[in-house]
């Protein structure tokens, strides 16, 4: 799970939030497997609901042989170029591409890795990023399957919410990079955040819109088992 605050999930905790399922598990701060639950990130004290529960939920429902293991890796207000080796982001002084790398071989102990869910691009949405997003998207989903040995490992990228587009222009541009990735780059896919409700500072999904994204990353990935 990659990306920034809306991978993380800042939604509002309730009492669904801490339901656990048997077969669906998270890798915790202190890299051990524990059965998940909201908040599931831990890269700010805000950290809330997010995609990522609905989402493994949902796989472990698909096919009751398997266990689902999530790793949180997203950083909230990380711009892609802080997805670089070695890269620091300064906010919350993590190194978002280097944790991932280092938490996913861990998870590797213990299991297989099947794709990378990520949402990002919210910090870019500036006119002095948005021309480079694009190539730095490609370099980025290369790395990673570069990283972990796998050539075809799926890579499935949400677009920016309606409220957060509405009033940043750029966030169109961004989206336009994002819906167009699965023609320019083999084995990815596009979940649309249409329609997501958010919350009232207009950048975040609330609790329904991020378990709603998880439920459309979910559909995504199952779809493209099937191709």
């Amino acid at each position: 799970l990659a990306g920034q605050s809306n991978m993380a999930g800042r939604g509002k905790v309730d009492s669904l939030s801490k339901q656990t399922y048997p077969r669906v598990w998270m890798l915790n701060k202190a890299n051990e497997w524990v059965l998940a639950t909201d908040p599931m990130h831990f890269d700010k004290p805000v950290a809330g609901v997010g995609p990522g529960l609905t989402f493994g939920k949902i796989l472990a429902e698909a096919d009751t042989n398997v266990y689902i293991g999530l790793i949180p890796c997203a950083v909230g207000g990380s711009s892609i170029e802080a997805w670089n080796p070695d890269s620091i982001h300064r906010q919350t002084m993590a190194y978002p591409w280097n944790d991932a790398i280092k938490r996913t071989n861990i998870a590797l102990q213990k299991g297989t890795l099947k794709g990378i869910l990520w949402h990002q691009g919210a910090t870019d949405c500036k006119s002095t990023n948005t021309p480079s997003y694009e190539a730095k998207l490609t370099d980025l989903v290369k790395r990673f399957r570069k990283a972990f040995r796998q050539k075809q490992l799926p890579f499935i990228a949400g677009t920016l919410s309606d409220f957060w587009v509405a009033w940043n222009p750029d966030a169109f541009v961004i989206n336009q990079i994002i819906n167009e990735l699965p023609q320019k780059v083999p084995v990815t896919a596009v979940v649309s955040s249409t329609g997501l409700t958010g919350m009232d500072d207009k950048t975040h999904f609330d609790t329904d819109g991020a378990r709603g994204l998880g439920k459309r990353y979910a559909e995504v990935l199952l779809k493209m088992k099937k191709k």
